[in-house]
C-alpha cells in the first residue's frame, strides 16, 4: 500500500481511508505493508497483527513540493526492495492518487505483479482546470496511473464518469467503492458546554461547523459569504472552521473585512479527538465545495447526529436524498447556502428528521463492507493482468 499520507500524517482524506482498509484488511488475515513518509516523534516501523507500517525518510533536500515528490517515490521503491528481501514478494501493489504513481508503476514492472491505482481526486477537478505546467504533469501523471493499472478503484460514480472522460478509461477497469466511516468512534459522550467553552463559544449560541483543507475548491469563502444572512435570522450563531491550506488568510481576511471577525473561528488543524468532540458539539454541519469526488465529512457529520447542508455538486449528491437526510444548496452561491443553514436551524422536525435518516444511512458505509469490495478488486486484477 502506497501512501503519501497515513497517521499521525494527515493531510487530507487519503490517510483515514487507507488506516481503515488497513485495519480491516489485516483483521481478515490479510498481511498488509503500508509504505508511506515519516513523520516526527513516530516510529520508522510498526507492527500490529499483519498490518506492517513502514515510515520512509527523504533522504535529499528538494527546492520545491513537485521534486519533493519525485524524490520521495524512489525512496518508496528503495524500501519496497529491501521489504522484498525480509518478507518475500507481494501479491499487489495499491497506489493512492498521483503523489505514489511514480513507485506504483515502478514496482509493478519490477514485481511483475497487478497495479491498483485509487483516485480520491484528479488535478483537472481539484484546480478547475489545468493552469501551470505543474498541473499539466500531474495531469500526465493521473493519466499513466490509469494507463498502467490493472484495475482503478474511485469514490463516487462521478468520479468514475469524470475519469473515463479524462483518461479514455474502459467503464470496466474503474469500480466505484466509496469512503467508509467507523460509526462507533462517534457514538462518544462529550460535555457540549465545556467544548464550546474552550472555542469561546456560550452554552447558548448555536455552532454551525465546516471542515475541510481550506482551498478553492471547498468553496469556504462562500460560506463566510453566506453566513451574514444566517445572522439575521439566527444571530446568536457563531461559524466553525476546521482544517488548514493555503487560503487561511484570505479567509480570515474575508471574514473581517465583513465585519465577522468575532462570529467566524478558525481552528487550524485538531487532533481527530477534539474534532469529534466539535461535531458532536455542533447544531449543523455545513459542505460548501465546488467540487467534491466524494465527501466523507457528510458521514462523519451524520453519524455524529448532525443535519447536513451539502452543495450538490459531485459525490455528495450520491450520498446526500435532499430533505430526507439531508438538505442540497446550489454550489458558488451564497444565497442558496445561507437558505439551506437557515432551514434546518428553524425547522426542528426537519432536522430530527434528517439527523435520524443520517444515523441509518451511515451504517450502510461501514470499513469491513468496504474492504471486501476492494479485496474482491484485487482478485479480479490478478485475472486481468498477465506478465510474462
Amino acid at each position: 500500500m502506497l501512501t503519501w499520507e497515513y497517521p499521525p500524517r494527515v493531510i487530507g482524506g487519503i490517510s483515514r481511508h487507507v488506516y481503515w482498509i488497513c485495519k480491516s484488511m489485516a483483521k481478515v488475515g490479510v498481511e498488509v505493508h503500508v509504505v508511506t513518509l515519516d513523520f516526527p516523534n513516530t516510529p520508522e516501523y510498526e507492527v500490529d497483527g499483519l498490518l506492517h507500517i513502514h515510515r520512509v525518510k527523504v533522504e535529499v533536500g528538494s527546492p520545491n513540493f513537485y521534486l519533493w515528490v519525485m524524490l520521495f517515490n524512489h525512496f518508496f521503491e528503495k524500501k519496497v526492495g529491501r521489504l522484498i528481501n525480509k518478507f518475500g514478494p507481494f501479491d499487489v501493489i495499491h497506489a493512492h492518487d498521483w503523489l505514489t504513481i511514480t513507485s506504483g508503476v515502478a514496482l509493478k514492472h519490477l514485481l511483475s505483479k497487478p497495479l491498483i491505482v485509487t483516485f480520491h481526486s484528479t488535478e483537472m477537478g481539484r484546480s478547475g482546470g489545468l493552469h501551470s505546467p505543474e498541473s499539466h504533469m500531474i495531469h500526465g501523471l493521473e493519466w499513466w496511473g490509469s494507463f498502467e493499472a490493472a484495475q482503478v478503484i474511485t469514490v463516487s460514480k462521478y468520479m468514475k464518469d469524470e475519469l473515463i472522460r479524462l483518461y479514455k478509461l474502459p467503464s470496466d477497469k474503474v469500480q466505484v467503492i466509496s469512503n467508509g466511516i467507523d460509526v462507533k468512534t462517534f457514538d462518544v459522550f462529550v460535555n457540549k458546554d465545556i467544548v464550546k467553552a474552550k472555542l469561546g463559544i456560550s452554552p447558548n449560541e448555536k455552532v454551525i461547523l465546516a471542515i475541510g483543507r481550506l482551498t478553492w475548491q471547498k468553496g469556504f469563502d462562500d460560506l463566510i459569504k453566506a453566513f451574514p444572512k444566517v445572522l439575521a435570522i439566527h444571530p446568536n450563531s457563531r461559524l466553525v472552521i476546521i482544517g488548514d491550506g493555503y487560503m487561511k488568510g484570505e479567509l480570515e481576511r474575508l471574514a473581517w473585512n465583513m465585519g465577522l471577525g468575532n462570529k467566524v473561528i478558525f481552528t487550524g488543524f485538531i487532533s481527530d479527538q477534539e474534532l469529534i468532540e466539535i461535531l458532536k458539539s455542533s447544531d449543523a454541519l455545513v459542505i460548501s465545495s465546488r467540487y467534491e469526488p466524494f465527501g466523507i465529512v457528510a458521514l462523519e457529520g451524520m453519524a455524529s447526529g448532525l443535519p447536513v447542508v451539502v452543495t450538490n455538486v459531485g459525490g455528495l449528491a450520491e450520498i446526500v436524498e435532499h430533505e430526507k437526510d439531508g438538505i442540497w444548496v446550489y454550489a458558488n452561491n451564497p444565497d442558496s447556502i445561507a437558505w439551506g443553514i437557515n432551514r434546518v436551524l428553524s425547522d426542528q422536525a426537519l432536522a430530527s428528521q434528517i439527523i435520524f435518516n443520517g444515523k441509518e444511512k451511515v451504517k450502510k458505509y461501514d470499513w469491513s463492507v468496504i474492504t471486501q469490495k476492494i479485496l474482491q478488486v484485487y482478485e479480479i486484477s490478478k485475472q486481468v493482468v498477465k506478465f510474462e
